[in-house]
């Protein structure tokens, strides 16, 4: 869509989630009127109130913005995310009147059509590798927009403006869940993980697979497929393989561990790069660093330059973030919400801190996804030596009967194992003082996280 269209205004119905403020973002700096609802204030919220976005927390039709109503129908672009429930007061009433809505997914590929788009898809490691990416590519000199799945450490955003206006290239996530990913053109991609997820979409571990395989077909044959070693997802584009070691075609080697951070030499399909550092503790992030690097050198970046971005590269808020690191105390917070992410996470931090009892708290994400996974949850789960379950986290779902975190508990391994609300747990963090203390979960439990920072400081 461009400027020369009838659109005046954009509203957004769900403004506050990682994908949505995006693309708020984004069109407010093309300067359309952009105005929205969600459920709950947040900070990302807050952000784009202070950027002069008008949203409201209001579900009702009278509460939407005059600014919004007082334009005709077709000089609004309607945009709603799948969180938002079918009655939505707002969401029916609009559509009976005429509103045509677009899911932000069909948004996204109508922003990137026509462009260079770098796109990176996977159950697991898609916000830190596109993130870096991005970061690797800035700092390669090489202008991009892109599109985030979290707010970048680095910049302090999720949304990246290209300097030049001009630019056509595009890095942005791409998202599996409700097959929003097969709304992209990409020209290269990245699949990190195609463990199932979402189930209650997709019904099957098969049919997600092929929700995979249809996203590696979309690349044209000149463009570029990097994806994790053993996936074997069939593309017309060149395809290579990444990995930690093993046989990909791009991978880590010769790892060590100095001063907490990892060094390696990268390997790629016609040279080996000595002695680079990343910035980012855990094996899981090398194995994104290893992606991103080769997308960021097919795209011009220099050897230097790479091993500048790799090494001052600080992450993404919740994904194997260190809330704090002194001598008494290690406390680290981690989206992590799916069986092979804990175990990643965690076997990461058992690496880093080889002699020390670790204590993770877990607040597991929907109930279908805790039925779906449980045996593998616990499995992942019994890496700690102290496991704290939260009660499950319902987002968009009704409960299940049987399952809750109490039956999850059952099947854990650990010696120290429990149960309990976010209050108790922070005074379970008090009083017990944990030298290493990881929070785990895509829920809300980051909420609980300064406090647990508050009561871990010495």
């Amino acid at each position: 869509m461009n400027k020369a269209s009838n659109i005046q205004a954009v509203y957004f119905l769900g403004i506050g989630g990682i994908g949505m403020s995006a693309i708020a973002r984004y069109y407010q700096t093309l300067g359309y009127l952009v105005a929205g609802y969600d459920k709950t204030p947040s900070p990302l919220i807050d952000e784009l109130q202070s950027l002069g976005i008008e949203v409201i927390f209001d579900d009702s039709v009278k509460a939407i913005p005059e600014s919004i109503t007082s334009k005709e129908l077709n000089e609004v672009l309607w945009v709603y995310t799948p969180a938002i429930p079918a009655k939505h007061p707002q969401f029916v009433s609009l559509q009976k009147k005429g509103a045509k809505f677009l899911k932000r997914a069909e948004l996204l590929g109508q922003i990137t059509e026509g462009k260079t788009t770098l796109a990176v898809a996977g159950t697991h490691g898609k916000t830190t590798t596109s993130t870096l990416l991005a970061y690797l590519l800035r700092v390669g000199g090489v202008d991009c927009t892109a599109f985030l799945g979290g707010i970048s450490t680095n910049y302090g955003v999720n949304y990246l403006e290209a300097q030049n206006v001009e630019s056509s290239l595009i890095v942005v996530e791409a998202d599996e869940f409700d097959r929003s990913f097969l709304q992209l053109k990409p020209n290269k991609a990245i699949i990190t993980s195609a463990d199932a997820d979402h189930l209650d979409i997709y019904g099957g571990p098969e049919a997600f697979r092929e929700g995979f395989e249809a996203f590696a077909k979309l690349l044209p044959s000149d463009g570029m497929l990097i994806q994790k070693s053993g996936l074997d997802l069939p593309s017309m584009a060149r395809n290579y393989s990444y990995s930690v070691e093993g046989t990909g075609e791009y991978r880590a080697e010769n790892i060590r561990i100095i001063n907490g951070a990892y060094i390696f030499d990268l390997i790629t399909n016609d040279t080996r790069i000595h002695d680079l550092e990343l910035g980012l503790p855990g094996r899981h992030n090398m194995e994104n660093a290893v992606a991103a690097a080769a997308i960021a050198l097919s795209m011009g970046v220099n050897r230097d330059d790479l091993a500048k971005g790799l090494a001052s590269f600080k992450g993404v808020k919740r994904r194997f973030e260190y809330i704090l690191k002194n001598e008494w105390n290690v406390y680290l917070d981690d989206y992590a919400h799916h069986p092979a992410e804990l175990k990643a996470c965690i076997s990461s931090v058992k690496e880093l801190y080889p002699k020390e009892k670790i204590c993770g708290i877990f607040q597991p994400h929907l109930y279908s996804r805790t039925r779906d996974f449980m045996d593998a949850f616990a499995e992942s789960l019994s890496l700690l030596d102290t496991c704290i379950l939260m009660p499950i986290y319902a987002a968009r779902e009704e409960p299940i009967d049987g399952i809750d975190s109490e039956a999850l508990l059952e099947k854990v391994k650990c010696k120290t194992k429990l149960v309990l609300d976010p209050e108790a747990v922070v005074a379970y963090i008090k009083e017990h003082q944990p030298k290493i203390t990881l929070t785990l979960g895509a829920g809300d439990i980051d909420r609980i996280v300064p406090k647990i920072k508050e009561v871990l400081k010495r």
